[in-house]
Order: structure tokens, then C-alpha cells, then sequence
């Protein structure tokens, strides 16, 4: 589901500095964004307890993916040292994940909560919102013009942050086609990649994003092994 040639490269950095609507953003390679006006940081799709949602069903996965989502948060808190942050929906991977979260995990989401905002944005796997964790649970957040909301809408582009789509993008590097998940915006919306590690991505191509973007103006900032690619829509594969 990922991919890699990377052709005409803009930014070839761990981070890239965008705006969204205005306002100042910082790309993380983790799949993060940091608005550094605002100590907010946004994640998308952490789809937390995938593995044992999968284990409810009777197939079985990994049972790591909570904890290496967790932790690669962690990381990230740490470096940004953010106020607030914003998961964009789709926190747990169904409805009674958080509910029955192991309490190594809970405990792991109260360290993130200590001295800071938590913001879960509901979504089509988890429209109930958390159980037993710190925050509140929403719909929407507004937030200096800005909109987070986890499904994009066609209606409301200006602004609006949201999540859902997974988007990757695929490029050709030496002579092989590789597809990343990235970012995916034109300056006016943006659309997050998923942050959860048992997550897979959907084609920038795809027609689930028509009408989303202006596409001369959408760039994807592609996650690399150990940097952010940043091409325009025109350059990528399809």
C-alpha cells in the first residue's frame, strides 16, 4: 500500500512548514501536524485497539499496534511539547475499544493528558466518542478558522482539517513505483494521514477525493523512510 519514486521534489526535510487556510503548519514525517501559534497538534486515524477488535471477530492480528501507535505519539508530544491536540477521529477501531482498553494503555493516555487538552473528534468507527479517558468528544472543533472534522466535506473546503481518507500518493524512484502516505492539501483544506501503525492508505488518485482539491495547487508531502517528499499533484503516478 506504500510507495516511492519520488520525482520533482520541493522539500526533502523531516518537517515541512505549510499554511492551512492562513494559517502556520508544521508537517511531522510521523504523519503529525503541528500548528505552532496555537501548541496544537493534530493526529488522524490512530485506530487504536485494531488488534483487538480484530481479536473480537475472531481473526487474530498482532497485538502490538496500540502500543506502537501510543508511543509513536509519545515521541511526537515530546519533541512539540504542544498545549492541545486534536485526534481527528477514528481514536479506536470500533465502538467499545476505549471501554476496553487494557489499563497499561489508559495509563499511557493519561501521561499524553497531563498539563494539556485532549480534543477526540468522533468518527464512522467510533461516533460514540472515549469512555473513561480525559478529554471531550465531538463532532467538530473550530479553531482560528480552521475546521477539524473527521470525514472531508465537499461543501465546507475553506479551512477544514480532516482525516478518513488515508491519503498516499505514488511516485516512481529509480525506476520503481512507490507509494507513502502523506499530507494532501492546496492551501485551503487539508486531508491527514493516518497516524495508527496497522493503517493502510488510499490513492491520492482515487475518486473518493474528487472535488476536494484544487488540483493545481494540491501538493502531497509523501512520508519517506527518514524525510518528507513534497510533489505536486500533476508529478504523481496514477
Amino acid at each position: 500500500m506504500m510507495a516511492r519514486r519520488l520525482a520533482p521534489i520541493e522539500t526533502v526535510e523531516t518537517t515541512t512548514e505549510i499554511a492551512v487556510s492562513g494559517v502556520a503548519a508544521v508537517c511531522d514525517l510521523t504523519g503529525a501536524m503541528y500548528l505552532p501559534d496555537h501548541r496544537t497538534l493534530v493526529v488522524s486515524d490512530l485506530h487504536l485497539e485494531k488488534g483487538a477488535a480484530f481479536a473480537r471477530r475472531g481473526q487474530l492480528l498482532p497485538p502490538y499496534d496500540t502500543l506502537a501507535t501510543l508511543r509513536l505519539l509519545e515521541s511526537v508530544v515530546a519533541r512539540f511539547q504542544p498545549a492541545t491536540i486534536i485526534s481527528l477521529g477514528d481514536n479506536f477501531h470500533d465502538r467499545v475499544g476505549s471501554a476496553l482498553m487494557p489499563s497499561v494503555f489508559r495509563e499511557m493516555i493519561l501521561g499524553l493528558a497531563g498539563g494539556r487538552e485532549i480534543v477526540w473528534i468522533n468518527g464512522n468507527h467510533d461516533p460514540d466518542g472515549t469512555t473513561a479517558l480525559p478529554g471531550a468528544s465531538m463532532d467538530e472543533f473550530s479553531l482560528s478558522g480552521l475546521t477539524f472534522r473527521h470525514e472531508p466535506s465537499l461543501a465546507h473546503g475553506k479551512g477544514e482539517v480532516a482525516g478518513h481518507l488515508h491519503p498516499s500518493a505514488t511516485v516512481r524512484r529509480r525506476e520503481k513505483s512507490v507509494r507513502r502516505p502523506c499530507f494532501a492539501t492546496d492551501g485551503l483544506r487539508m486531508v491527514m494521514p493516518s497516524f495508527g501503525v496497522t493503517t493502510g492508505g488510499l490513492d491520492l488518485r482515487h475518486k473518493a477525493f474528487t472535488g476536494l482539491f484544487a488540483r493545481t495547487e494540491l501538493i502531497a508531502h509523501l512520508l519517506g523512510r527518514d524525510r518528507i517528499y513534497s510533489v505536486r499533484f500533476g508529478n504523481l503516478l496514477g
